[in-house]
């Protein structure tokens, strides 16, 4: 009886390694010891399996984010190109001038999607150690507010601001929170249909909250992956939110997105 368990477990686990299967391996026999041995191959091959999906996942997340980051870099690259031979072409001093201000905005453009994946590489790699103190959360919210006020403006966009008189405090890297707020508010400028609202509640909870009638509930749900943008956010590697989320939960914090009634709400607690 043992042999034969052995002899069709053995061709269980070769079926399992060989084929994306869901069954678990199964025992005819009752041997105690046969019997745990089993669970724990389940356990081992479960977790294989679970890898495997990672890693097939992760491969085709890869693909993508090669294709979008290089049509983002091949976009301002190609402007570039075509206004450089124009330029030769031209000897009207205002005309070169207006090309050279358009290749200047093109490689600006580049500037940013580099800068931020340079960024993005840095935070995941976790090289660096994290240094925390004592952050009033009221004070870095209301600098990055103030920071982005003046782009807030320009995109017609007049935040309605609600922070409690409470002083929240949280044991955090200062720099990285900033860069979270930072990454949210610049997350608002390119979805929000003109309004924008952000609450610090008694209990240190932050939400971001936009009308954004061009998304729908299935590109909420992907708002942060990594190198994922909507059609109506271009000229973004789309590591915005999700520089945010890995800084946020490196923090012990959460961060989430839901939609409702066209109104986008990012909620962030720590």
């Amino acid at each position: 009886m043992l042999k034969s368990d052995l002899y069709n477990l053995t061709k269980q686990i070769e079926k399992k390694l060989n084929c994306d299967t869901n069954v678990s391996l199964y025992l005819s026999g009752r041997d105690k010891q046969l019997c745990t041995m089993t669970a724990k191959l389940n356990k081992q091959l479960d977790l294989l399996r679970k890898q495997q999906l990672q890693y097939q996942h992760g491969n085709i997340e890869l693909k993508k984010a090669v294709t979008n980051i290089s049509h983002d870099l091949r976009t301002p690259l190609t402007a570039i190109y075509s206004y450089i031979y124009l330029m030769r072409k031209s000897d009207d001093i205002s005309e070169i001038k207006k090309y050279l201000d358009i290749i200047e905005g093109r490689t600006e453009t580049m500037k940013q999607l580099t800068e931020e994946l340079f960024r993005y590489s840095v935070i995941v790699s976790g090289d660096n150690e994290t240094v925390t103190e004592e952050v009033f959360v009221n004070q870095v919210l209301a600098e990055s507010i103030s920071s982005f006020y003046p782009v807030l403006i320009e995109k017609g966009i007049t935040p309605q601001i609600h922070l409690t008189d409470a002083r929240i405090v949280r044991n955090v890297n200062r720099s990285e929170l900033a860069r979270v707020f930072s990454n949210l508010l610049n997350n608002a400028v390119k979805y929000s249909d003109g309004d924008l609202e952000i609450t610090l509640s008694d209990t240190g909870e932050i939400t971001f909250t936009n009308t954004a009638k061009e998304m729908s509930a299935v590109e909420v749900e992907q708002l942060f992956d990594r190198f994922y943008t909507v059609a109506v956010a271009r000229n973004s590697t789309g590591l915005g939110l999700s520089i945010a989320r890995t800084l946020v939960e490196r923090m012990g914090g959460t961060i989430a997105a839901d939609y409702s009634d066209s109104r986008l709400t990012i909620r962030l607690d720590f």
